[in-house]
């Protein structure tokens, strides 16, 4: 008799945590993926663009901006321009970017001033020659410096580089030191970068507090080099990042490579790169900007990349044979551009911008003209949110 009124008191209690649970939504915990374990939980909202009219300040052609990074304490961005030296030299914009409400009274671009260029010099403080350089990067670092890459031109045997340059001045400062195997040998096997298609990208991501503290800096090519390139034309470029410890003393030191598999585009493609990679203060995770050029337009898209265990290739001679063994980095889209419904034009650069209103993060893209008059000067604004 006692142990039938217990069994009965358990169900009662079964019963009533059921209902208690039906009430309150309970139900079967949603398995979590594996996917959903690696990825930050992001999401960016598009919230405007500005196009630049064709402008001239203090005698430069304003065009070509290719990359674009931003000062928080001075709430300024500095663009870069990759004019090689030809119709003014090699240089890069200070300007004030007016976010916030629109009349509208949503958040948008409501204005953009150019306030200063500077051109940049060698460690001599002498101005680039006409061809010798091709500027295409730019990351302001802890120390109040800018890290700029150029790709260089292999068929001029020009090597490319990544330095840094003082902000104020322009002068270079420091070379960064780049692996024999992203060089053009003409003694060896055929390797190193291939022309338009070397260091696009470039961004920092700082791991302390204080100004002299080291921090990381990350590049990648375009596309493939040489010695890596498929001849499928639906094949995944095979693109490698490079990873950079950048300390108070002492050169900079290459601390890993890895391999980044680009989307393959569509068969009306005629250009098909990454343009920029942007870290995240969450340390091994980026956004990255792939950009495709062809016959029915521009098209953009922004990946989520996360480093995870992928392999170090910098003992790898050549990715252009089996590379099953090979753990690339993980890749997953954010957004692609094209259903935005917008015009789209050259999108190369990348960063993030001020504060939101609401607190989130503002995410600005910038398009390079090319000088060409039939192109736009357009910046894309977003929020991201987690």
């Amino acid at each position: 008799m006692i142990l039938s009124r217990a069994i009965k008191k358990i169900i009662s209690v079964t019963i009533a945590l059921a209902l208690l649970c039906s009430i309150a939504g309970c139900g079967t915990p949603r398995p979590v993926k594996a996917e959903d374990r690696i990825f930050l939980d992001l999401s960016l909202e598009f919230l405007g663009k500005y196009e630049l009219p064709a402008t001239v300040f203090k005698d430069t052609p304003v065009g070509g901006l290719s990359a674009l990074t931003y000062d928080k304490q001075k709430d300024r961005f500095y663009v870069l321009s990759d004019d090689r030296s030809r119709l003014a030299p090699a240089r890069f914009y200070t300007i004030d970017l007016d976010i916030g409400q629109t009349d509208t009274g949503e958040t948008g671009i409501n204005n953009l001033t150019i306030e200063d260029v500077t051109f940049l010099t060698d460690e001599q403080g002498n101005t680039y020659p006409a061809g010798s350089i091709d500027p295409e990067g730019i990351a302001l670092s802890p120390r109040k410096t800018l890290f700029i890459s150029s790709e260089g031109d292999p068929s001029q045997n020009i090597a490319p580089f990544i330095g840094e340059f003082d902000l104020k001045t322009g002068q270079k400062k420091l070379n960064v030191p780049i692996p024999k195997r992203y060089l053009t040998d003409v003694t060896d096997e055929p390797q190193g970068i291939r022309n338009n298609l070397a260091f696009e990208s470039l961004t920092i991501n700082p791991t302390g507090l204080a100004e002299l503290d080291p921090f990381r800096l990350f590049t990648a090519t375009e596309s493939a080099l040489t010695q890596d390139e498929l001849t499928e034309a639906e094949a995944k470029a095979r693109i490698r990042l490079m990873h950079y410890g950048i300390n108070p003393f002492g050169s900079p030191i290459l601390v890993a490579e890895h391999l980044y598999l680009l989307a393959p585009a569509s068969v009306e493609t005629i250009s098909n790169g990454l343009t920029e990679l942007l870290a995240l203060k969450e340390e091994g995770n980026f956004l990255s900007l792939e950009r495709t050029f062809g016959f029915t337009g521009v098209g953009a898209k922004i990946f989520q990349v996360v480093v995870g265990n992928a392999t170090d290739t910098s003992n790898i001679s050549s990715l252009k044979e089996n590379i099953d063994r090979v753990r690339p980095l993980k890749k997953k889209l954010l957004l692609d551009l094209k259903e935005l419904g917008i015009y789209l034009d050259n999108l190369e650069g990348m960063t993030f911008g001020p504060q939101l209103p609401d607190g989130s993060r503002s995410l600005i893209l910038v398009s390079d003209n090319n000088f060409n008059e039939e192109q736009l000067t357009q910046f894309l604004l977003f929020r991201l949110s987690k």
